[in-house]
């Protein structure tokens, strides 16, 4: 019935269209809103996780700098190194990629990984430790990285612009790698690198056979009366 009285009276389809486009532009103003609110509250997170960072680098770089020793100035260099590379990408990340609804899993991670950052950094002159910990840093990030790609796949679907089919492309160089055969170079990288680490791996089992061989001769003994 109302299809039909629509169809009839062009003032009433006006008035529906209208409120349509009304509807349409408030939800956008609202989404832009939220957007907003959303970065803001994520710059805001990397900020400060970045400066307890750094509060834990300075407070144990004090000693290290002060006292000479030239030995773990290296580490205190590749601390602050961190910090700034972890803030600069996850700004870009930020700018980039965050959007409206808050993803609290993605924030949960950035904590996770300066846990693992801090407390990497109070052992910056121990080497065993620092080894370690800046390792289960390293896999943090990467688990953060995989977790994000949920979102680059989310802001694809959203962009449908050629800025930002470019900017969300998860492609580089398909033209050279794919269509001319330029990941045969990376091929050959990857497989040059397989081959090194084997021949590390034979290299490294050669040198430990004979310790294996007395250690499980001490053990033996240790168990025989």
């Amino acid at each position: 019935m109302r299809r039909r009285q629509m169809r009839r009276n062009p003032d009433c389809r006006r008035k529906v269209s209208e409120r349509m486009s009304t509807g349409k532009k408030e939800a956008t103003a609202t989404q832009v809103e939220l957007d907003i609110i959303v970065v803001h509250m994520e710059l805001t997170l990397i900020a400060i996780i970045q400066g307890v960072a750094l509060t834990f680098l300075v407070d144990r770089s004090y000693d290290v700098l002060v006292s000479l020793r030239f030995t773990f100035w290296p580490y205190v260099l590749t601390g602050l190194l961190t910090i700034l590379i972890f803030w600069s990408r996850s700004l870009v990340h930020t700018l980039t990629v965050i959007r409206w609804p808050l993803d609290f899993t993605h924030n949960f991670m950035y904590i996770a990984c300066t846990l693992a950052e801090a407390v990497a950094f109070t052992q910056l002159s121990n080497p065993l430790y620092w080894y370690a910990l800046t390792a289960l840093f390293a896999l943090t990030v990467w688990a953060l990285f995989v977790l994000d790609l949920r979102m680059i796949r989310r802001r694809i679907g959203d962009s449908s612009g050629p800025t930002g089919s470019r900017l969300y492309a998860l492609k580089a160089w398909p033209a050279a790698l794919i269509q001319r055969g330029g990941h045969v170079i990376i091929a050959l990288v990857q497989l040059a690198a397989a081959v090194a680490y084997l021949l590390y791996g034979i290299s490294f089992s050669s040198r430990v056979i004979p310790s294996i061989a007395k250690t499980r001769q001490e053990w033996s003994e240790e168990v025989l009366p």
